[in-house]
């Protein structure tokens, strides 16, 4: 498919550099596709994602950590909701990670993401994750002082350091069977300024919407120059970055969807085989069900 294609436009190459501006337009939706071909192919491939979530359950050998990353607005919730509406509750995790509280300020940065990774045969959803640590963090450098580390480990190196423990803790995850699909939804500034009034002039939105995501904004810039370096750091053959165009959500979650389909494609995920002893014992049960007076 064509789409198939298309998806490896949108990652990162591991070890080259990317300007977000140049080569990602957030406003992309491919000429082939029409929104109307889109939801239908995207609802075929929900059905298709719920048989290999089932299996991937089943098999217990696998997890699948979903990272998304974004700007205010730029639809991860949305993207949650639709793309995982087939997805069985009980093989599926999701985690929005707020302000660390007093006991996750005495830990490594990485230990409360640790702590919510999923287990083998799920799937785990980080909205937003530890990569705040190097963006919001960044962004905010007061964040940082407030994390009580020792002197030296709040130097000039802290961002390289922390990309460099960011792959290997990754590499780690991956080794260990558990796979890493990362995605930003690049939303422009343009379009997440339209989604904020709308948030504004509905009210069934207004709890979504506080003063405090307009300052945000303000940040913009900065933003976009830490999310470069993210990407042009952490990109990696075993945890590659997907920047999704995200001005249109239904090409978005199209998109996020076929990249995860494919993932778990990619793994052969197959039903556990029992041996002989189960299988008389199967057939004993079977014979003293349909045997039942």
């Amino acid at each position: 498919m064509k789409i198939d294609k298309l998806i490896q436009s949108f990652i990162v190459p591991p070890s080259q550099r990317i300007s977000l501006k140049q080569d990602y337009d957030p406003a992309y939706k491919a000429d082939f596709l029409k929104k109307e071909d889109a939801q239908r192919i995207l609802q075929e491939g929900i059905q298709q994602l719920a048989k290999y979530q089932d299996t991937l359950y089943a098999q217990n050998t696998y997890a699948l950590l979903i990272i998304l990353q974004a700007m205010d607005a730029a639809g991860k919730d949305s993207t949650i909701k639709h793309v995982m509406s087939g997805i069985n509750p009980q093989g599926c995790q999701v985690f929005s990670f707020k302000v660390p509280s007093a006991e996750e300020l005495d830990h490594d940065y990485l230990w409360r993401y640790s702590k919510a990774l999923p287990e083998r045969g799920r799937i785990g959803i980080f909205n937003r994750s530890y990569y705040e640590e190097v963006l919001v963090v960044r962004v905010h450098p007061e964040i940082l002082e407030r994390q009580q580390l020792p002197p030296e480990a709040k130097g000039k190196e802290v961002w390289n350091r922390r990309f460099e423990e960011i792959n290997h803790f990754e590499k780690y995850l991956v080794s260990n069977g558990i796979i890493v699909l990362k995605f930003f939804l690049n939303v422009s500034k343009e379009e997440q300024k339209r989604r904020f009034l709308k948030r504004i002039d509905q009210p069934q939105k207004n709890w979504k919407f506080s003063f405090s995501d307009v300052k945000e904004r303000g940040h913009w810039d900065d933003y976009m120059k830490a999310y470069e370096d993210v990407f042009n750091h952490t990109s990696t053959e075993w945890a590659p970055w997907y920047i999704i165009p995200a001005d249109y959500k239904w090409f978005t979650r199209l998109a996020v969807a076929t990249v995860i389909s494919r993932q778990l494609q990619s793994l052969n995920l197959t039903y556990p085989t029992v041996n002989a002893e189960h299988m008389q014992e199967l057939l004993k049960a079977k014979d003293a069900l349909e045997n039942e007076k």
